[in-house]
């Protein structure tokens, strides 16, 4: 059942874009990504995640990447530099004066977390990576390729394949095609190396048939203070579930 939405609040990232973000909650700040061609609102918000989290006592803080939902959307290439996404989640964390909290994303938003964490600017006490294997932040190249695919080529694909599920879900979220091809560019790699300098607990949470980003497991055991668990579904149908919020609330509350 859906949440009731709150109102956005906006900001000025680094380089002058308004970005938006939503959050529910009292208590300890967690800052929760969502995903590509998504939003706060229905990564977090639809199916209660997000006041699963809240209910466990925390205030949590649901930004709205560059490109999507309520945020500015250019088309220019100058406003989406590589790594630009994580410039705004360190950006977001500043302006909230954050010192003390947690972080964590799905799918794009995990990868984002992944970002921060490795370029050392973001230092929360727990991590939570979800939706996301190895090879989705190893080699960003290949789903980026996959994504580039569906949006050059809207209205052509055969009902029932993956492109045509992705291209569905797009509409549901009045995704803007140009602005999102412009986050592609924005994908950086980040070395097994420096995800094993991860050490904070981290939860990596997977659907049990999502591979669409390589093995989430394989993520785990890369981290030293990592663990794996596993929720029904796959990268599209395992943010329905409730046992995602419940998994995230019970791991940051542990």
């Amino acid at each position: 059942m859906s949440e009731p939405v709150p109102a956005p609040h906006f900001f000025s990232s680094f380089d002058g874009t308004q970005l938006a973000w939503r959050e529910i909650g009292e208590g300890r700040p967690v800052v929760l990504i969502h995903g590509y061609f998504s939003n706060a609102a229905v990564n977090w918000l639809k199916y209660g995640h997000a006041q699963k989290v809240a209910d466990a006592g925390f205030r949590v803080i649901m930004p709205d990447l560059r490109g999507h939902g309520d945020s500015a959307k250019p088309h220019d290439a100058a406003h989406y530099p590589p790594d630009v996404l994580m410039q705004d989640g360190l950006a977001l964390i500043a302006q909230l004066g954050l010192s003390d909290y947690d972080l964590g994303g799905y799918s794009l938003g995990a990868r984002t977390t992944v970002r921060m964490l490795a370029n050392g600017g973001a230092a929360p006490r727990k991590v939570v990576i979800s939706g996301m294997g190895l090879t989705g932040l190893v080699d960003t190249a290949g789903r980026g390729e996959y994504f580039r695919k569906v949006l050059n080529s809207l209205g052509s694909f055969e009902r029932g394949t993956p492109e045509f599920m992705t291209e569905a879900f797009l509409k549901t979220t009045n995704g803007d095609a140009k602005a999102l091809l412009r986050v592609l560019d924005t994908f950086v790699d980040t070395p097994e190396a420096a995800i094993a300098e991860i050490a904070q607990p981290t939860l990596v949470l997977s659907g049990a048939e999502d591979h669409d980003n390589g093995s989430a497991e394989a993520l785990s055991e890369l981290m030293p203070n990592a663990i794996y668990r596993e929720v029904p579904g796959n990268h599209m149908s395992a943010v329905t579930r409730p046992e995602l919020g419940r998994t995230i609330a019970d791991f940051l509350a542990a």
